[in-house]
């Protein structure tokens, strides 16, 4: 079974659609056209096709084959929304809201960590004058933190500088996993509670 597929309202899911199949070329093709869901209003927008109603399904159609299933014997299918028009006033309150509430993370830290009076102190040192406002390390750390987070997250706007994932791809993917964990378990319950 495929872990997980997007389908539309009133699309028809095929077997080939929610599974890998092996075999007979001619006949894995016949299989692969066979009808596994239809997807209604009532479904929502997540819905678990099971390995069992796949090969009850197979079997209706060819009584006498062999099944084998290896993997998981779930398949999540997330019905997907009719587009809406993105509104503009609200990408520019959220991307405000985050600018603003980033940058003032980012200068809590720096007063807790009193960024200031260590870069008074290192310029002190260095230069051995003292400078309420040492430029001549604000701006290149300031650029440096910049280039820190640009690096640090892989990428710089679509551009990625390297095959490796982000720490942020790598989270969002464990999260990914978990939850469709939990939509297994979780519409597994609803289904065996209709029935």
């Amino acid at each position: 079974m495929k872990p997980r597929i997007d389908a539309e309202l009133n699309q028809t899911i095929s077997i080939g659609q929610t599974a890998y199949l092996i075999g007979n070329e001619p006949l894995c093709e016949k299989i692969a056209e066979l009808p596994a869901h239809i997807v209604k209003e009532e479904d929502n927008n997540v819905i678990i096709i099971d390995l069992m109603r796949i090969i009850a399904i197979i079997g209706n159609h060819f009584p006498n084959l062999d099944i084998e299933s290896i993997g998981p014997s779930q398949t999540i299918v997330r019905v997907k929304e009719q587009k809406k028009r993105h509104s503009i006033p609200l990408f520019i309150f959220v991307w405000l809201l985050l600018f603003f509430g980033s940058g003032l993370t980012i200068m809590n830290f720096h007063e807790d960590v009193s960024m200031l009076a260590v870069q008074q102190k290192l310029y002190e040192m260095i230069t051995g004058k003292e400078n309420d406002f040492p430029l001549l390390l604000q701006v290149p750390y300031s650029i440096g933190l910049g280039i820190g987070m640009i690096l640090f997250f892989n990428h710089l706007f679509k551009k990625k500088f390297n095959e490796e994932p982000s720490p942020l791809e790598i989270e969002m993917f464990k999260y990914e996993q978990d939850l469709n964990q939990y939509l297994i378990l979780t519409e597994g319950q609803k289904e065996n509670e209709k029935n």
